[in-house]
C-alpha cells in the first residue's frame, strides 16, 4: 500500500540528510498516516481509509460525507 492520504492527497516527499561535513544523502519524509474506520451515514456502511493527521482534522471539521465527496472530485480517493 502506498503512503498516500486518501482525503488530502498528501504523499511522501524526498529531501537530503545533511551531515556535519555537508555531505548530502537522499532521504524520504513520510506522511503521518493512520488506517481508520469511519461510518459513512449516506451509504450506511463502514469504510476504511488511510488518512493523514491533516485529513483527520478535515474530517472532524466538515464530516465524512463532505470529505469523501471532495476527495473523490479531486481524484485522491482510491479503493
Amino acid at each position: 500500500m502506498s503512503k498516500i492520504c486518501q482525503i488530502t492527497g498528501k504523499r511522501a516527499q524526498t529531501g537530503n540528510n545533511v551531515a556535519h561535513s555537508n555531505v548530502r544523502t537522499k532521504r524520504k519524509f513520510n506522511v503521518n498516516l493512520f488506517t481508520k474506520n469511519f461510518y459513512w451515514v449516506e451509504q450506511r456502511t463502514w469504510i476504511s481509509l488511510n488518512v493523514s493527521a491533516a485529513g483527520l482534522r478535515l474530517i472532524n471539521k466538515i464530516g465524512v460525507d463532505a470529505a469523501v465527496k471532495k476527495a473523490a472530485q479531486k481524484g485522491y480517493l482510491y479503493t
